[in-house]
């Protein structure tokens, strides 16, 4: 009996009993002041017997009960519950403040216990440091090992034993029941902050087993996660918890599980977002601590599915405790918004995985502006048809810097011939960020930049590689000469991942619409010595121009050393305002136009007319746009003549310079302003500028047309009439002759 009445602790209720035989010294340390020995024989014979030796010691000289610096710990051993003998309770355990021992530790322990140890760390896993611990419960039944061989620690029990649960009290899991002899040979750890160990011993039992001693604490491998948890370990993580930018963490199992565990976590983003994993720490060791052994591969699986859930055919990894090899930062990256990964274990385990990971997740936006480009990193498809204008820029997906070869991303524009479609595009901003390289030669310098290209320039490019941001100046803007064009982003590597990923700001930003409707007609004017652009050049409602503002350019050609006078023949504009409805002649690289045409109140007829110099031609073409938010209700003629403008002396007199020039000027318009060719003369154009009155004489006047072709239309009539007549009477003759052979013979009466 260990303790009375007095004591604070005491075994008197449940007595057990000590039998057989031992050769060999025991000890027995009792747990208070207080010790009692009923010797109780049945049949006492002179082979009856058994002798003991006692003593008293401090607590501080029972060092394996106590440990080092007892004094500090007077709790150390746990608060024992009232009324108990050995049931104790542990709470807040770090290493070395909690010893959790069998009565009597480090000497043999009572019979008939039924100690509960209520054991608790301030954060979860609470860890059973037990491993490599002398473990005897139950492990030799006598001391002859011929005939009593010692019972290997087991989890067969069915007198002495010690269960251990994964919570606070009988009710929660049972993590294991053991008994047997030997060094412990693996820890347990919880679930949580709380285990219960329970430890029964039979009534009655040799003076032979000293029981266990382990210390407790928490192992350092649990991390608040961002995801909801449904069940023990099937976890859902989402983009809507975790900060943009931002990463979040999930780790491996470090705590007990069961045999035929399954947990799964699924990682799901926005819709237009793909996800990224890796793993900053990945280790595989052999399973050593199995609930239910396994001898085949694989006892322990980690599998990533690309997909929402298990899907054989997505499959991006599979690990195994058997033979896949530590992995550390290789980035896993769905397809779509979701990924899967899928651990199962046919062993179970004591104290974690056999796999260890760390495993770091995020998710980036992978909107496209266009249509992705099939087999590319970042191509993207802009068409007509699918929306005529909108928003475009560097890839959001910033993944995509993180690589060692360079980035390009080629966004193509694309539009039906048929349409005659231009492209506009507009770079808003640019966010460069340092290269290696300065940017002395944009096309042929490794530097960050953006390059257009249109194939109808005839490989004349574009390139940008300098900053810029709106409001520092007008951004710059290209307009395709046909109904495609190409903008290219390149990016050196050297500097990818550095400067851009991750970044929130993007690259570029810009703006793309498709101009020039079908109503506009072709885009390119080839070079003649006149013309005009008629406007609308279909009825609107033929490709249905009803529905969107117009914007129309077109590229008229110019032949060399050849001015151009350019007037509106017809004009009918819908709006009376110059900002809603405008035509703009522009000469090639200058930003502000030449000449202006609207509505605004009434426009004079000098207005609507202008000569353009051959000297300010120097790319041979000339740019016209016309701009209108009511396209359906407008239309204008436009008509051009090349002629050449003839110079003034100071006095006012015309140069002859030109005049005596051999098939230059061939026919000098009235006023002697400008001259054209012979050809330009009287064939209903008016080619001759400065005369729009029908008062006033011009290339087109009856006068000069009469005085030039009088004479040639005289022999024309005449030979015209004279076939005219012989005709008629070929004709007379002929009725006549047919009446005749008709009429009737007079005899025949």
């Amino acid at each position: 009996m260990d303790g009375n009445a007095q004591t604070t602790v005491s075994n008197r209720r449940n007595l057990g009993m000590f039998c057989g035989e031992i050769e060999q010294t025991r000890t027995f340390i009792s747990e208070t002041s207080f010790v009692k020995i009923i010797f109780s024989v049945n049949n006492f014979t002179e082979e009856t017997y058994f002798s003991f030796d006692s003593r008293v010691e401090m607590q501080k000289e029972v060092y394996g009960r106590f440990g080092p610096n007892s004094m500090l710990y007077p709790y150390r051993r746990g608060e024992v519950v009232p009324n108990t003998y050995c049931e104790r309770v542990f709470t807040d355990c770090k290493l070395q403040s909690c010893f959790v021992q069998s009565p009597g530790y480090p000497s043999v322990y009572p019979r008939n216990l039924h100690c509960k140890y209520y054991l608790n760390t301030r954060m979860p896993f609470i860890k059973l440091y037990i491993e490599n611990e002398e473990f005897n419960v139950d492990g030799q039944r006598c001391e002859n090992p011929m005939m009593c061989p010692m019972k290997p620690l087991s989890t067969n029990c069915d007198c002495d034993y010690i269960r251990v649960y994964d919570g606070k009290n009988e009710d929660a899991p049972l993590i294991g029941t053991f008994c047997g002899m030997g060094r412990f040979p693996h820890s347990i750890i919880g679930s949580g902050q709380d285990v219960m160990v329970e430890f029964i011993s039979s009534p009655a039992g040799p003076f032979l087993n000293t029981g266990f001693h382990f210390n407790v604490g928490n192992w350092p491998g649990h991390v608040e996660t961002s995801g909801s948890r449904n069940g023990t370990c099937d976890w859902v993580f989402s983009s809507d918890t975790v900060d943009r930018g931002q990463e979040s963490t999930f780790l491996s199992l470090a705590h007990w599980y069961p045999p035929g565990t399954s947990c799964s976590y699924l990682i799901r983003g926005r819709p237009d977002e793909v996800v990224r994993m890796y793993f900053p720490s990945f280790r595989v060791r052999p399973i050593e601590a199995p609930i239910r052994p396994y001898d085949g591969d694989c006892g322990e699986t980690l599998i990533i599915y690309d997909a929402d859930r298990e899907d054989d055919a997505r499959i991006m990894k599979m690990f195994c405790d058997t033979f896949s090899r530590p992995l550390e930062k290789h980035d896993f990256i769905s397809t779509g918004s979701a990924m899967f990964v899928k651990f199962e274990s046919r062993t179970g385990s004591y104290d974690g995985s056999s796999l260890y990971y760390w495993a770091q997740y995020d998710f980036f936006n992978n909107t496209h502006y266009g249509k992705p480009v099939e087999d590319t990193v970042c191509d993207e498809v802009f068409e007509s048809f699918v929306r005529p204008e909108g928003k475009f820029g560097s890839p959001l997906n910033t993944l995509l810097y993180k690589t060692e070869e360079n980035v390009v991303c080629r966004y193509h524009f694309k539009a039906p011939r048929y349409q005659y479609r231009r492209i506009l595009l507009t770079i808003n901003s640019t966010n460069f960020k340092e290269n290696e390289d300065p940017c002395s030669d944009c096309l042929n310098d490794k530097v960050d930049k953006l390059k257009v290209i249109d194939p109808f320039r005839n490989g004349t490019n574009v390139c940008i590689c300098d900053n810029f941001v709106p409001g520092n100046r007008p951004p710059p803007s290209i307009v395709s000469n046909g109904p495609s064009l190409s903008l290219e982003m390149h990016i050196d590597y050297r500097n990818a991942m550095q400067n851009y990923f991750k970044s929130t700001n993007p690259i570029f930003e810009g703006t793309y619409k498709f101009i020039h409707s079908p109503i506009c007609g072709p885009t390119v004017i080839p070079a003649s010595t006149e013309g005009n652009i008629i406007y609308p050049k279909y009825e609107p409602y033929v490709y249905g121009g009803y529905g969107e503002d117009v914007h129309c350019i077109w590229e008229l050609r110019v032949k060399q050393e050849r001015d151009v006078w350019l007037y509106v023949d017809q004009l009918d504009f819908s709006l009376n305002d110059c900002s809603l409805e405008v035509i703009e002649v522009y000469l090639p690289g200058r930003d502000r136009p030449e000449f202006t045409i609207c509505e605004k109140g009434d426009t004079a007829e000098d207005t609507k007319a202008t000569i353009l110099k051959s000297r300010d031609l120097i790319e041979g073409a000339i740019i016209i746009h016309f701009k209108s938010s009511a396209p359906g209700h407008s239309n204008f003629k436009l008509t051009w003549t090349e002629l050449y403008e003839l110079p003034k002396n100071s006095d006012g007199t015309v140069m002859t310079s030109k005049l005596i020039t051999p098939g230059v000027c061939e026919f000098v318009c009235p006023g002697k302003s400008a001259c054209i060719n012979n050809n330009q003369v009287c064939n209903g154009v008016r080619n001759c500028p400065g005369n729009s009155t029908d008062v006033a004489q011009h290339d087109e006047a009856p006068e000069i047309c009469f005085s030039r072709t009088g004479s040639k239309f005289n022999y024309v009539a005449l030979a015209l009439g004279a076939a005219g007549g012989t005709v008629v009477a070929v004709a007379v003759i002929i009725l006549v002759c047919r009446n005749c052979r008709k009429r009737p013979d007079d005899n025949s009466f």
